[in-house]
């Protein structure tokens, strides 16, 4: 036995290792003897041993108890060592027991499990450790099985053993609970507490609110734990409601409410959005003081907040708590980027970062898809680099994020770099992926990806299947997007849910088959909700056929009645056709129901600068330029032969006054003020909230041929490239790729090296201090990045 179980530092001599233990523990101040009998002994009695004698077998096993209380592992490794040394632990049942409940409680499950395999007579406590152990370190199945074992060596259990057991078979989620569930009622155990808690909190996990409820009920006793369980069972579960009316049963049993209660009751008002019952709870929080050191519940308090789209509140809160870790900082940021307000999120983390608090995988996501929203390519560089000086480079989470944010910032190489140097290339990373090249109207190049991710031996999932039918939408691909639909649940085995219900619908709508698409529709085996009807009104827009708008918009309004978006859609819809009187009647029903149409803005980055233009915007600095510029490139264009197509404003105005509004749109102004700001080659990024008109499209193009730029512009469905004029709105045959050969990577890299000098400006200004980079692996094949002792300025101008 003593040959398996000796590493190789504890071949050394037993004054060695005594020694080394001088060294790791502090110095002793008393003398210990063999007769301490008290039950607080701690490590720091092993320093108080003479190097001369040798321990006993009961000093052993006392500081063995003491060293797995405090999980204290590289110490019991070295008294392991000089248990070995000294030759007491050979027969010794008691010194192995120990051992391996030492072992198991560190979950060191490997060194537990020789030392068990080579004890001769178990004793329960032995067994109840290694379950214990299995249980709770990530092996549900070996817990398991090792309880049968105990089992068939006519081992009783007891109310130690089952709670872990419970446990073992709520991780794995299938009906071996049951079956525990009859051997703890065969064994009489169904009365003890720890044991139906153990009971309710499996049959949580497994979503068995049913017996989970009459568990309860037939409790004799209940303590705090069970109502807790039941609480939390109630919100894992889907029912927030039920868990408020526990909690109330609970208040008239008598019982105090702890920090753990109200975790649960936050998670219930987080997913009613209930922001009201929420302040109820901070308030009851504040006046008992238990917030105090307990970031559980200050997190908690700060996410319920932004989930309840009261970022104010959370902010100030967050201002107010002293102590914060970085669980508090991402709840906020995220926050900030769930409500689209990317600025607000980006500013957080900056000075997050200029505070020292480190940020992880959840945070860099977070701050990802904030950059994503306002087209912030270059500072998603800089935190692309900062991934890497920070070791997140190989994390599939952030590199997935950064795939994303690449695409919707226009630069679809920078993704497929990323992707392609990914050490671990997870389901999530390939439908990233297929998604990026399906935002770029690159249907048959996404179809390539999803091709090859099956040859790799990846099956898809829902998610993927969204990708790539989102992909072929864009570019028109209506055969190959109904064979993928139909091959779903044939040959992957796959249940086709709404979205991509939704996805097919907009397929066929977008080609023109709204026919097809109605019929589809009704034919559904799951009833159809308002995102499939909306995708069908939003065809019925673009092909001009208002009767069948009309049906869909009906639907709409009758399952989402605060949308929006289709009562402006309808509108336009009228106003194409100059149905003036319709287009009045349906505005006032949008005022009537108090709903407000978003303002359209689009946003650009310059120099790590983000501009914001409304519009119409008069509000700029550099106005009277950017309208100068206006005036100077509608001129240019109507000599080139362009002629506005005004069906894009939807007002009954003269037709000069509708051409004036064309050139007022945020998108135009935005292209102005970049044609005016950066050298003549530099691409032109821009990302607008709302779709980008038809005209809108058309200049761009013309734009980019005139002034020999490639102009980049996201709306809130797609990126639409144009490069010197070649359309873009026929899908990917007729996209021209910008990284077709490494001459045209290189001029992209020069394009971008303006992207390094330091930039000071006064007006929402906030710096990232990010000292001695290296360049970051992932981005040198691109040249992007960032020199050493570079200081970063983000500025945000609206």
């Amino acid at each position: 036995m003593n040959g398996v179980l000796t590493p190789n530092f504890f071949k050394h001599s037993n004054t060695i290792h005594l020694k080394k233990l001088s060294i790791l523990l502090p110095k002793p101040t008393n003398t210990f003897t063999t007769t301490t009998t008290t039950t607080t002994t701690t490590t720091t009695q092993f320093t108080q041993i003479s190097l001369n004698q040798p321990l006993t077998s009961l000093q052993c096993g006392t500081m063995l108890q003491s060293l797995t209380n405090s999980k204290s592992f590289k110490r019991g490794q070295q008294l392991h060592g000089h248990m070995i040394s000294c030759c007491i632990l050979r027969n010794n049942t008691y010194l192995n027991t120990k051992l391996a409940a030492f072992y198991s409680n560190c979950g060191a499950m490997y060194e537990a499990q020789v030392i068990f395999d080579q004890i001769v007579l178990k004793n329960l406590f032995l067994w109840n450790s290694m379950i214990r152990g299995y249980a709770s370190n990530g092996y549900p199945m070996k817990s398991l099985v090792l309880y049968r074992e105990m089992m068939s060596f006519g081992q009783n259990p007891d109310n130690f053993t089952y709670p872990f057991v419970l446990k073992a078979c709520g991780d794995l989620g299938d009906d071996i609970g049951r079956r525990v569930h009859c051997e703890v009622v065969v064994c009489g155990l169904e009365s003890d507490i720890y044991v139906c808690n153990s009971l309710l909190s499996m049959y949580s996990k497994c979503g068995e609110m049913d017996m989970m409820k009459k568990v309860f009920d037939r409790m004799p006793e209940r303590d705090l734990t069970s109502w807790n369980t039941m609480i939390s069972g109630c919100v894992r579960n889907g029912d927030p409601r039920e868990a408020f009316l526990v909690f109330k049963m609970m208040e008239k049993s008598g019982l105090v409410a702890d920090a753990t209660t109200l975790l649960g009751l936050l998670s219930a008002c987080i997913h009613l959005a209930a922001l009201e019952l929420g302040k109820v709870i901070h308030a009851y929080v504040m006046r008992n003081n238990l917030a105090w050191c307990n970031s559980f519940l200050i997190n908690s308090l700060i996410e319920m907040y932004c989930s309840c789209n009261s970022t104010v509140a959370a902010r100030r809160y967050f201002e107010e708590v002293t102590w914060k870790d970085t669980v508090s900082w991402n709840s906020l940021i995220s926050g900030y980027s769930r409500k689209a307000d990317a600025f607000e999120s980006l500013r957080l983390f900056c000075r997050m970062v200029l505070e020292g608090v480190g940020p992880d995988q959840v945070t860099l996501v977070a701050v990802l898809g904030a950059c994503d929203q306002i087209t912030a390519l270059q500072f998603s560089m800089s935190v692309h680099s900062y991934i890497i000086k920070q070791g997140f480079g190989a994390n599939s989470m952030v590199g997935t994020a950064l795939i994303d944010t690449y695409s919707k910032c226009g630069s679809l190489a920078c993704s497929c770099r990323v992707f392609d140097e990914m050490p671990v290339k997870t389901l999530v990373s390939w439908s990233a992926l297929v998604a990026a090249y399906g935002l770029h109207g690159k249907g048959r190049e996404a179809l390539l990806i999803f091709n090859d991710m099956i040859v790799n031996s990846i099956t898809p999932d829902e998610g993927v299947f969204t990708s790539v039918l989102t992909a072929c939408s864009h570019a028109g691909l209506v055969g190959e997007g109904k064979e993928i639909f139909y091959s779903m649940k044939e040959k992957y085995n796959v249940q086709p849910g709404l979205a991509h219900y939704s996805c097919l619908v907009d397929l066929l709508g977008r080609a023109g088959h709204l026919d097809e698409a109605f019929e589809f529709i009704k034919a559904m085996e799951i009833k159809p909700t308002s995102d499939i009807w909306a995708a069908l009104l939003s065809a019925c827009r673009l092909h001009r056929n208002v009767e069948l708008a009309e049906l869909s918009a009906q639907r709409v309004f009758e399952m989402n009645p605060k949308r929006v978006s289709s009562y402006v859609c309808l509108s336009n819809l009228y106003a194409a056709e100059k149905r003036w009187d319709e287009v009045e009647r349906v505005r006032a029903l949008v005022r009537r129901k108090g709903l407000k149409k978003p303002p359209g803005f689009s946003f650009i980055e310059l120099d790590k600068v983000v501009h914001r233009f409304l519009v119409g915007d008069k509000s700029h600095q550099q106005k009277d330029d950017i309208y100068a510029k206006l005036k100077e490139l509608s001129q240019r264009l109507k000599e080139a032969g362009y002629k506005p197509d005004t069906s894009s404003v939807l007002y009954d105005v003269e037709e000069e006054v509708k051409e004036k509004m064309l050139w007022d749109h945020s998108e135009r102004l935005a292209i102005a003020f970049a044609l005016i700001h950066t050298r003549p080659g530099t691409i032109i990024r821009i990302t607008k909230n709302l779709r980008v008109c038809g005209d809108c499209h058309t200049v761009s193009k013309l734009i980019s041929k005139l002034m020999c730029r490639e102009i980049i512009m996201r709306d809130i469905r797609r990126c639409l490239v144009g490069l010197f004029g070649f359309d873009c709105s026929k899908g990917s045959t007729e996209f021209l790729d910008l990284y077709s050969n490494p001459e045209e990577k290189r001029n992209e890299v020069k394009k971008e090296e303006d992207f390094y000098h330091l930039h000071y400006l006064s007006m929402y200004h906030f710096e990232l201090l990010f000292l001695n980079f290296d360049r970051p692996p992932l981005l040198t094949p691109l040249g992007l990045a960032l020199k050493k002792n570079l200081i970063i300025s983000c500025t945000i101008i609206s």
